[in-house]
């Protein structure tokens, strides 16, 4: 059987693939301490799933419109006006299954052949694949760690070509946890405005900032980037409903219209129950958030402090999220104890994983091989007893 060649284009998302071989490990018996996934360890809040819970005892278990609800709709666009100081219609807002779901609707509407989509590293491991599935070509811009991993107004303005359709924004960032600040989205804002390019947005990390952090969406900074900004998020990270796959997006009338028709002959509706439930983690109570935020900080503090104290290790404290991206390309060169040379960030997350039963994610796979990403959504026991392993793994290296 002859598979289509854009299959070909892509590989499989390495952080669902880390993630699984680690639980594989785990069922047999071994003591893995996971750092791979990308999801709060906390349960969804209880009063969200009792409406789920009604909504299935109602028999609210059928079709609804494509792009979800009437109700869910206003439930969106009421928390853009109050969270982001943002105006839209129910014409500019479709429900997905997931954030993911929705930047792929996106891409399948708005991408072809021939155009440039600029992605910055380092980057969501599933950007460039996207963009490869709807033909388009992902050009990826650097940036470094001196500059907090974010990209600068003359950087994007440097990168773009005639070709160029679309930057991707993701603020803060997976997986380094940078994120940018009013001023430096509007000067981003304004080269996006000046070039006549459009910029997804992916604010699925808005409400996990931490140290006083302003989250600001570049939609905000005024009507003209506004209708050039496509504007991503859901609920799975700020209200861990990682499982129940509600993504929004809002934007221009015409594109939502699009990804209407794509969503009506793929996936169809997002799903009728969590639709409820959705209206109630947003409509809701939110206060829970600050206690999960403040236990994310205590976590990024101790494991940056941490791994800051492991020789040839240097870490950034991340302004948002729940992931540290720690540069590890000092210890390249050297040897394991069983003589294997470390030569890149695949051959040391191998290391970790198979030496010292630590599982991280290659920073080669966010198109940075010098870092490995670990995520701190897990135990404070394990984040001790991870770190203890990656220590030590790290001083055995010769």
């Amino acid at each position: 059987m002859k598979l289509a060649g854009r299959v070909g284009k892509i590989k499989p998302s390495p952080t669902l693939a880390i993630t699984s071989k680690a639980k594989a490990m785990k069922a047999q018996g071994i003591d893995v301490v996971g750092f791979g996934a990308g999801e709060p360890d906390f349960d969804t809040p209880d009063h969200i799933k009792e409406a789920a819970k009604k909504a299935l005892d109602a028999g609210y278990t059928k079709y609804t419109p494509v792009p979800g609800s009437p109700e869910l709709k206003d439930a969106i666009i009421a928390k853009l006006k109050r969270d982001n100081g943002l105006d839209y219609m129910r014409e500019n807002i479709i429900v997905s299954l997931g954030a993911k779901h929705s930047i792929y609707n996106v891409a399948q509407a708005f991408f072809e052949k021939g155009d440039e989509v600029l992605i910055p590293a380092p980057y969501w491991v599933s950007y460039p694949d996207i963009v490869l599935l709807a033909g388009a070509k992902p050009v990826i811009v650097e940036t470094t760690q001196k500059n907090g991993f974010k990209m600068t107004a003359a950087e994007l303005d440097k990168a773009i070509t005639p070709k160029t359709k679309c930057v991707v924004l993701n603020s803060p960032s997976n997986p380094t946890g940078s994120a940018y600040s009013k001023d430096e989205l509007a000067k981003l804002a304004k080269v996006i405005v000046g070039r006549d390019i459009t910029v997804i947005s992916d604010e699925i990390y808005e409400k996990l900032v931490y140290d006083g952090f302003e989250f600001a969406s570049i939609a905000s900074h005024g009507e003209e980037i506004k209708k050039r900004t496509i504007l991503v998020n859901g609920l799975s990270k700020a209200f861990s409903m990682t499982g129940w796959r509600i993504g929004y997006v809002a934007a221009d009338k015409d594109l939502v219209a699009a990804m209407n028709n794509i969503q009506s002959q793929s996936t169809s509706n997002p799903v009728s129950f969590c639709d409820k439930a959705a209206i109630t983690a947003l409509n809701g109570p939110q206060e829970f958030m600050k206690e999960w935020v403040a236990e994310f900080d205590r976590r990024r503090r101790y494991i940056v402090d941490r791994l800051n104290g492991i020789p040839g290790v240097s870490c950034l404290l991340p302004q948002g999220a729940f992931y540290v991206f720690p540069n590890f390309s000092k210890v390249y060169g050297k040897k394991t104890p069983s003589g294997k040379k470390i030569g890149n960030s695949t051959e040391l997350a191998a290391y970790l994983l198979e030496e010292y039963k630590v599982a991280s994610v290659p920073g080669v796979a966010f198109g940075e091989d010098a870092c490995q990403r670990l995520s701190y959504a897990t135990s404070m026991a394990n984040i001790v007893k991870g770190i203890d392993r990656i220590e030590e793994a790290i001083k055995a290296l010769r």
